[in-house]
């Protein structure tokens, strides 16, 4: 008990460090950063959004009503035919853990009644029957 509040002191610290450090990077560069995103977005929001001619575009080409092309329904299809042999070997699998599981359980009902005939066996054995 007597380490751990020496150790949570000194990952706070270390939190502090970094925290005041990245502050002073980011001041000293934020001149920079106006400046590109003035230009435009950078890295990961140049690869979410697009620019709003494009989109209108992509709208107006594909209404509600419009006939998909045959490459889109053919990866339509591809994406459908996955699913269905993710879906299959899933149920298999399903099926065969069932069908382990009730011959485990088959064999030890067996075994218990085997046994159950065994014990009454022994209990009772009065020497007469031949097949003892």
């Amino acid at each position: 008990m007597s380490w751990t509040h020496p150790a949570l002191l000194a990952l706070l610290a270390v939190l502090v460090a970094l925290t005041l450090s990245n502050g002073a990077n980011s001041s000293a560069v934020s001149d920079d950063k106006k400046d590109s995103k003035a230009a435009g977005p950078q890295g990961a929001m140049k690869r979410i959004f697009m620019p709003e001619t494009d989109a209108f575009n992509f709208f107006r080409r594909r209404s509600r009503r419009a006939v998909k092309s045959q490459d889109e329904l053919n990866a339509e299809q591809r994406q459908r035919l996955a699913a269905d042999e993710r879906m299959k070997e899933y149920h298999e699998h399903q099926r065969s853990k069932y069908e382990n599981y009730a011959e485990e359980e088959g064999d030890e009902q067996d075994e218990r009644s085997r046994e159950g005939g065994e014990q009454y066996r022994e209990f009772h054995y009065d020497g007469i029957d031949p097949s003892y």
